[in-house]
């Protein structure tokens, strides 16, 4: 059996039947391209996750009045009932971690308004911030200076401005020293914010940050919870024994009770990852489902289609039979053209897939990042379903009677 040949009349008859041949694979098509797409915008939202949302770093832990990523409902209401965690809590962490190098605290408001002359700008991030939290964030200037221990103590009007106010306020003027409008209060630019570009489609450039004290005189501490941030003398060991000192710490302050649990929520970098990559999982495999569904129509129509063509070629079968060839010949001839007509689908599904990833992140700034294992992936499981549904239609065939086959009329 001459394989090329059997490939060869595989692409001539998909050729020759042009619109059948589009409705055979469209099945397959689909559910090929859903599980590229899916595979390479989940890949990529992950990465993006890991290098820019939750870049904390591995020795780096936080502590929230309730997780801002708690999957369940009942256990977020639950937590949102908790004592808001205050500056001696802070304090008090501050004290009691040996293990820790720094530790910082925050608070934050969603919606500032910031104004500079006539020019103004909505919905940007305030961050009241300690000194230390800025070190532990990562957080680079291109110009001035960061927020100090005086500046917190002395609730000093002064602002550090993200990249967004300069380009909307202030283009092409040097914004350290001049005075903005912070909701109403004036404040002194004294550092400016390296750019970081867009976090999920968002500017990550739309912040100020001032002293934690001016921030809570400005927005008062009433449902003012604050962030406390650690970050260990290393990862590992270090890490989860700053992180018990840490807890030890707020649990004897807020008197959580032996048995109960805690009052508060510690993350770190590991364990935000893997909620977020558990949420990923389970949407991930949901939309696999959906794909593989598709992935068996197309199998079914594949089938249909290779039934209908041993019909139309039985006498043809029957001259090779009785030009010698084997029942294996048959069989393996038109698995060939099956897994053909399922490969081609593939191909055009993982071109369709990337196609379309990449479509949506120039759209709308999606990340993704595109596998070569989910291509190989893609196209083994197209073979597959070629594989799985043509051996049906390849049997009969093969066990067609070569005189009735010659004698057969359509």
């Amino acid at each position: 059996m001459n394989i090329a040949e059997a490939i060869r009349v595989a692409f001539q008859s998909l050729w020759a039947n042009k619109l059948r041949s589009v409705l055979t694979l469209l099945g397959v098509v689909i559910g090929v391209a859903a599980v590229i797409a899916v595979v390479t915008f989940v890949s990529g939202i992950n990465d993006y996750v890991a290098q820019k949302v939750f870049n904390l770093g591995a020795d780096v832990f936080l502590i929230f009045k309730v997780s801002p990523i708690a999957t369940d409902v009942n256990k977020y209401l639950e937590g949102e009932r908790r004592k808001d965690l205050t500056v001696d809590d802070y304090q008090a962490v501050a004290e009691a971690c040996r293990h820790c190098e720094l530790v910082g605290a925050s608070t934050r408001n969603e919606s500032g308004h910031v104004k500079y002359g006539e020019q103004s700008i909505s919905d940007t991030l305030v961050r009241g911030i300690t000194p230390g939290m800025a070190t532990i964030l990562d957080t680079d200037l291109s110009a001035g200076r960061m927020l100090n221990d005086t500046d917190v103590k002395n609730r000093s009007a002064v602002v550090v401005i993200g990249n967004d106010i300069v380009e909307h306020l202030m283009p092409g003027i040097d914004p350290v020293g001049k005075e903005i409008r912070l909701d109403g209060w004036i404040y002194q630019v004294i550092g400016v914010g390296k750019k970081k570009g867009t976090t999920l489609g968002q500017s990550a450039d739309n912040y100020v940050m001032i002293p934690i004290t001016a921030c809570l005189k400005q927005y008062g501490t009433h449902n003012n919870s604050l962030r406390i941030a650690g970050k260990a003398t290393s990862a590992g060991v270090p890490l989860n024994e700053a992180v018990d000192e840490a807890r030890a710490a707020l649990r004897a302050r807020r008197h959580d009770r032996p048995e109960a649990d805690d009052s508060f929520d510690i993350e770190t970098n590991a364990s935000l990852l893997g909620i977020w990559q558990d949420f990923s999982s389970t949407f991930f495999m949901a939309t696999i489902g959906v794909a593989c569904i598709s992935l068996v129509v197309g199998g079914i129509v594949i089938m249909n289609i290779m039934l209908v063509s041993v019909t139309e070629r039985t006498r043809e079968i029957g001259i090779r039979k009785a030009m010698g060839a084997r029942r294996g010949d048959v069989l393996l001839q038109f698995l060939i053209e099956a897994v053909a007509l399922a490969l081609t689908g593939g191909a055009v599904g993982v071109l369709l897939g990337v196609a379309t990833a990449l479509g949506v992140t120039a759209l709308i700034g999606m990340p993704s990042a595109i596998k070569l294992w989910a291509v190989g992936a893609g196209l083994l499981v197209a073979a597959s379903v070629g594989v799985f549904f043509g051996v049906y239609p390849a049997r009969k065939a093969a066990r067609l009677d070569p005189i009735a086959a010659l004698r057969f009329e359509m």
